[in-house]
């Protein structure tokens, strides 16, 4: 009986087995989640992101595909990855031998690439590839694969490989600090006769600019940027103008009056090329001036995705003595989408007129620890997501845990500025009064959010409309609708203004002296902010 029970038990379980595992040689029937796959532009041999091609089995059989390959095989600059495999022994991300795909079932393909100008296209620096999958009846299905390869001008810190296969980074030196201890960054000193890049102090349109680490204008040295150039900071990396070092951005003039056609301005941002990185907060760290000269001039520039766009503070922050003060003359420019502030001044000395600030995590502006600052026909808002950023601060102190630092805020003069953005309040004056120190400012016809909906600014001194002072012919926003700015797209960085906002107009000769941003005249009606509205 237990042995009829036996052969019972075995007959079923031998009926019972699964044939949908015995795979059949692919006869060409697959699809794809796309034809080609275009991989964003790389600089060259720098490693792209990651990119997924989705292959779908629609027919009822399991299968089995004799190879998925790589159009030029182990000599492709591309490398697959399907389903968590890596492929062949000495054809690992290449060639993949009989890569099985059930009925009605999907795989995922990852592809990467890392290649350099001279592997690609020298008509149009694209490079191709193909992925091929063979079958028993016919030619293989193919999925295109293509990027745009970029050649640049890296500029990275050299490097030594230690005994235990850690690295030690070459150093750039900021001087001594008040213990008389020696200020080193990892970085490099920017050079005119590198052996590599050859004039490093001389940044052209020719080729991008990609920066690795602190890249550090020396002492006695000037670097000049030319118009239409392009940079690019990697994660962390900065670019540093020491205390007797200058700076010149040179950007080009608008060729039209077309505020979304600036051709030839400089651009710094961050070195991931990918469309979904493009409003990437905090990719890279700063551009820092510490100069203590009057030559450092930036024109025409657009920094986009930084930590703080523009850092000006001495090098030593909390130096009391004002003969120390860094100084830099900033006009025409843009910036967006800094991870903590815009334009970071620390007992500074900065001069800017036709600015766009927007998308900020703390301030547009932030003018700290005193110092003097004027600013003429400049558009600070701020729709960062947040209850707690702000368009303008102003301070006259810097915190650390043990000590409170308070210098003189000179002056903070704006005139004919737009101070906005999507808090209730978007001006904070910050005013420590522990020790004697000057707190001047002036806005003159100037547009100012300013709802003061809890009262906490009832009565203060510092603010309207207690103060009538220091605000000349200004329009306080105490909500949304009276004094709105009216911004063609505050969400695209389009800060100009989409109507005549007749209210905000004046003739007066002082505001009308130089065009707007994009070159328009302000000879009559000028507008409030960086851009002169134009029917």
């Amino acid at each position: 009986m237990r042995k009829l029970l036996f052969l019972l038990f075995i007959t079923i379980a031998l009926s019972s087995c699964r044939k949908d595992f015995e795979f059949e040689p692919n006869t060409g029937g697959l699809s794809f989640s796309k034809d080609t796959v275009y991989l964003d532009t790389v600089f060259t041999n720098i490693g792209s992101s990651t990119y997924r091609l989705k292959v779908y089995n629609k027919s009822d059989k399991d299968i089995s595909i004799p190879k998925v390959q790589l159009g030029k095989g182990i000599n492709s600059k591309y490398r697959l990855m399907i389903d968590g495999m890596t492929g062949d022994a000495g054809a690992q991300g290449k060639i993949f031998s009989n890569v099985e795909l059930l009925a009605k079932d999907s795989l995922f393909i990852f592809i990467e690439v890392t290649s350099d100008v001279a592997s690609a296209n020298p008509t149009d620096f694209l490079y191709t590839d193909q992925i091929q999958f063979t079958n028993v009846t016919g030619a293989p299905q193919t999925v295109e694969l293509v990027t745009l390869i970029q050649d640049a001008i890296f500029i990275y810190p050299n490097r030594t490989q230690n005994i235990d296969n850690s690295y030690t980074y070459e150093n750039i030196s900021l001087g001594l600090d008040t213990d008389g201890n020696e200020i080193k960054l990892i970085g490099s000193n920017l050079s005119e006769t590198d052996p590599v890049n050859g004039d490093e102090l001389h940044w052209t349109s020719a080729k991008p600019y990609v920066v690795y680490g602190n890249a550090l204008v020396p002492n006695g040295k000037t670097l000049v940027v030319d118009s239409g150039a392009r940079v690019h900071f990697h994660a962390n990396s900065s670019l540093i103008v020491n205390q007797n070092a200058s700076i010149q951005v040179n950007g080009g003039n608008p060729p039209a009056n077309n505020p979304e056609n600036i051709t030839n301005e400089v651009i710094f941002e961050g070195d991931r090329l990918e469309p979904s990185f493009a409003n990437v907060p905090g990719q890279w760290g700063s551009i820092i001036i510490l100069s203590e000269l009057n030559s450092n001039t930036i024109n025409y520039l657009t920094i986009k995705n930084a930590t703080v766009g523009l850092l000006a503070q001495k090098r030593l922050a909390v130096d009391e003595d004002d003969t120390h003060q860094p100084k830099v003359t900033i006009t025409n420019s843009q910036i967006y989408n800094c991870s903590n502030v815009g334009i970071l001044g620390r007992d500074a000395q900065i001069t800017g007129s036709n600015l766009v600030v927007n998308y900020c995590g703390e301030a547009s502006l932030a003018a700290t620890l005193g110092g003097s600052y004027n600013f003429t026909h400049c558009t600070f808002n701020n729709n960062w997501n947040s209850s707690s950023q702000v368009a303008v601060l102003l301070s006259n102190y810097l915190e650390t845990s043990t000590t409170l630092y308070i210098s003189d805020l000179n002056a903070a003069n704006f005139n004919n500025c737009i101070i906005y953005g999507s808090n209730q309040i978007e001006m904070f004056l910050d005013k420590k009064t522990e020790a004697p120190s000057l707190f001047n400012y002036k806005f003159n016809h100037c547009l100012i959010k300013f709802n003061n909906i809890n009262n906490q600014f009832s009565n203060n001194p510092l603010y309207p409309p207690t103060n009538t002072t220091d605000y000349t012919s200004c329009y306080i926003a105490t909500n949304s609708s009276t004094f709105n700015p009216k911004f063609k797209n505050v969400a695209k960085n389009k800060l100009w203004l989409s109507e005549a906002w007749n209210t905000a107009m004046t003739n007066d000769a002082v505001f009308s002296s130089f065009n707007d941003i994009v070159g328009n005249s302000r000879s009559s009606n000028v507008a409030l902010g960086a851009y002169q509205f134009v029917p």
